[in-house]
């Protein structure tokens, strides 16, 4: 089955988003935080609005948890994400680990 490129980039997007939270301590980020993240190590340059979609889906999952205060995001990993992050679970929508990666 194909795939297309932009599935491709949502998928390694959301499995970053995982990882940036996994190194996090107390497994937690504000948004800002974390798109500056996304930014500087995985190259990934997106509007406020593509990275709300990203999380609010990978909440739906169960992968994270977010808040929504007045002043920005603030998201929690939970134990499923973390094990997806690890590559221990599959989620379709999320981009599998590569080895040494």
């Amino acid at each position: 089955m194909s795939q297309s490129y932009q599935d491709f980039e949502t998928e390694g997007r959301r499995l970053g988003i995982l990882r940036i939270l996994s190194r996090r301590s107390q497994f937690t980020t504000n948004e800002y935080s974390l798109n500056d993240e996304l930014k500087g190590a995985y190259a990934h340059h997106i509007s406020r609005d593509r990275l709300h979609s990203d999380l609010a889906w990978l909440d739906e999952q169960g992968l994270v948890i977010t808040q929504q205060p007045r002043a920005g995001w603030v998201i929690t990993l939970t134990g499923r994400g973390s094990d997806c992050a690890q590559g221990l679970a599959n989620v379709p929508g999320v981009a599998k680990p590569r080895p040494g990666v």
